[in-house]
């Protein structure tokens, strides 16, 4: 089975990272998607810095690729023969707003199906907007993020938000 895992990953954290190897083990092919939306002014570091971040980060990974989508999830997901999307459930807030586009995926795209994984309990409370602002306020964030975000975040041209 082929998978997206779809996301703005702005910018990877931990909890990302650990969904990423957890769902790698259950299907064939990861596709990690991240999202491009040239209409939103908000993200903190470029797609292309993203993408470089998670191929790096998920380098040891041989059925795992990273690649960057626009527009809607069920178009892209059809393109690439996809069968599954992932997503993470931290809390019941997630679960909410999750389920609902799952069901609208699903029936958009007559049987997408969506593969729910619950945050490990020691990134349950990690965001990319938390990781942001505290790396903002002068934080460190090197707990919360591998490697190859903090280089990023580190490098004297970073703007985390």
């Amino acid at each position: 089975m082929h998978a997206l895992y779809p996301g703005s990953f702005d910018p990877l954290h931990n909890g990302h990272l650990d969904i990423i190897r957890r769902s790698s083990r259950l299907v064939a092919r990861l596709t990690v998607a991240v999202l491009y939306n040239p209409l939103k002014s908000t993200a903190r570091l470029p797609i292309e810095t993203r993408l470089a971040v998670l191929r790096e980060a998920t380098a040891e990974l041989p059925n795992v690729a990273v690649e960057t989508f626009e527009g809607l999830l069920i178009d892209y997901a059809r393109a690439r023969g996809a069968h599954a999307v992932v997503k993470s459930l931290r809390n019941a807030a997630d679960f909410e707003y999750e389920a609902q586009m799952a069901h609208l995926n699903r029936q958009l795209s007559g049987g997408l199906e969506t593969l729910f994984l619950l945050a490990a309990p020691a990134w349950s409370f990690v965001s990319s907007t938390r990781v942001s602002e505290l790396w903002r306020y002068g934080a460190d964030v090197s707990a919360l993020v591998p490697e190859a975000t903090l280089k990023v975040l580190r490098a004297p041209k970073a703007s985390p938000g």
